[in-house]
């Protein structure tokens, strides 16, 4: 007897149910918060510095003339900058500036942040604080201040030249004018840049000065041979700053050039001279053009020194 078995059914095979896209809650995305974070930068950024800039540069292609009112000219004012005397004796003034102060400058603010960082300070905070000071005096009032304490006749040096009978050099003439601007800037920056410096040497690992005490190393050899190194991205960013302070001098020389007029002339530094050619002038298109060679000057300077520390640091 036969039988029929009743044809196989085939089990349906289940897939997995696909998974829906997510719904879109609305909200931005990661690269839509950064945006939101960098937008008040870049609005700053736009309205503080690239309009100016561009409003210079745009300005220093044309000239104001009582035929044909404002007229472009190409560079023909970046011509007549580049062969300007008194642009480049200001420029040369604010050259030799650099090459003394910014040096003697450093050097303080080293020695400084080297002997806060060493412990060995009966009161670091308040040394700290007291170089730091002067930072926090307005350039305008730090200017006035030394500018009395310089004059001929009531000054406070003079004084005391005349008190111990010491003859005191002229602190407001010709030959130590640049020289007095300098203290005053020293004055005011040294502080400034020993925090930078002091901020880099509290980065240095402790395991470092712990292995050179068991090598017997003193607290000189410690400061040469692993502050010193750590030190060098730090004073290359104080040097470019400085180096861009230097090219910006203004606040000094024009607060000074009232008791000094006959020395202080309205074209000591190429800014004075570009702020006195726009405001007493009434040549601003010209002026625009020697603000913009001094930007690229100051711009050259900062880049090359920049570049030639980051070749140090990379060779070593």
């Amino acid at each position: 007897m036969s039988t029929t078995h009743p044809p196989a059914q085939s089990t349906p095979v289940r897939t997995a149910p696909r998974s829906r896209p997510a719904a879109r809650s609305g909200r931005p995305g990661h690269g839509a918060y950064g945006y939101v974070f960098f937008a008040p930068f870049l609005i700053v950024f736009v309205i503080g510095i690239a309009a100016p800039l561009g409003y210079a540069a745009y300005l220093s292609f044309f000239q104001d003339r009582l035929v044909g009112g404002n007229v472009f000219v190409g560079f023909a004012n970046y011509s007549r900058a580049l062969g300007d005397e008194l642009f480049r004796a200001g420029l040369w003034r604010v050259t030799l500036f650099l090459l003394v102060q910014v040096p003697v400058m450093l050097a303080l603010a080293l020695l400084a942040a080297l002997a806060v960082d060493s412990g060995r300070l009966r009161w670091p905070a308040l040394f700290r604080i007291g170089i730091f000071v002067p930072y926090a005096v307005p350039a305008v009032v730090a200017s006035l201040m030394w500018g009395y304490l310089y004059g001929d006749r009531f000054g406070l040096i003079r004084q005391v030249g005349d008190a111990l009978h010491v003859a005191v050099p002229r602190l407001l003439g010709e030959s130590w004018m640049l020289a007095s601007i300098g203290n005053v800037v020293t004055w005011e920056f040294v502080g400034y840049n020993m925090l930078i410096l002091y901020a880099a040497l509290r980065t240095v690992p402790q395991e470092l000065y712990e292995a050179a005490e068991v090598d017997g190393a003193g607290e000189l050899r410690k400061a040469w041979s692993i502050k010193l190194p750590a030190l060098r991205p730090a004073l290359a960013l104080a040097t470019v700053f400085s180096i861009i302070g230097t090219f910006q001098l203004f606040n000094e020389p024009n607060v000074m050039q009232s008791l000094a007029p006959d020395v202080i002339s309205t074209s000591y530094t190429p800014n004075m001279y570009a702020f006195n050619l726009a405001f007493n002038g009434q040549q601003f298109n010209y002026s625009a053009a020697v603000a913009v060679v001094l930007g690229g000057v100051t711009a050259v300077v900062a880049y090359t020194v920049q570049a030639r520390s980051m070749r140090k640091e990379q060779s070593l």
